[in-house]
């Protein structure tokens, strides 16, 4: 079976991305964090952009080395192989990190050629962009909290070809929070106004 790329994004009801550190976490529980878990349960290599690479490596190892109640996982994301990407030359101190050796697309392609467990990413917007352009995501798991934050980077920026999408899963957290995986939507609808209309009329 050939490997997946797959992208996991805590996002609010108006699109926004960025600092999910500022409004994510009263909306986290079991249902998100078994979510979350089963997700990494077939990973073997994560992908990063420069910026949640440097948050992740300041946190986890650190969690790895206290021994808490989420050691277990800090040591699994410890183990992966990790691959970021910055056009700067990068010193990575986290075990099994790498930098990449070519742009998302070249990197992406190489790795789903290759046997093993499959890619993913949780957060690293830049990242995922890339790789829906390319058309090299094979799934976009989405975690839509019930909020509007108002500011911050939104997934989806403006200017850029349309990204047909199918849902293949959908799920609703006690929370409000909707989990809800898409994948490439290889023959999208098509039709215009004047068939909505007649479709209407009917």
């Amino acid at each position: 079976m050939p490997r997946k790329i797959t992208a996991s994004l805590f996002i609010s009801l108006d699109g926004v991305v960025e600092a999910p550190d500022q409004w994510h976490f009263p909306y986290f529980n079991d249902e998100m964090g078994a979510a979350v878990g089963a997700g990494m349960n077939t990973t073997e290599v994560l992908l990063f952009g420069r910026r949640t690479y440097d948050s992740f490596a300041g946190a986890w190892p650190e969690r790895e080395a206290a021994g808490g109640e989420d050691a277990g996982f800090a040591k699994q994301l410890g183990d992966m192989r990790k691959i970021v990407f910055s056009r700067s030359r990068l010193d990575l101190r986290w075990r099994n990190s790498e930098q990449a050796q070519g742009d998302v697309a070249e990197v992406a392609a190489a790795l789903k050629g290759e046997p093993g467990g499959d890619v993913s990413l949780s957060g690293s917007v830049s990242v995922v962009r890339q790789l829906l352009a390319a058309g090299l995501l094979d799934e976009l798991h989405l975690l839509v909290h019930p909020i509007a934050v108002r500011k911050g980077m939104r997934l989806f920026d403006e200017g850029e070809p349309s990204i047909p999408l199918k849902l293949l899963k959908s799920q609703t957290f006690t929370t409000g929070v909707l989990n809800l995986v898409y994948g490439p939507d290889t023959a999208p609808p098509t039709g215009g106004y004047e068939e909505a209309v007649t479709t209407l009329g009917e």
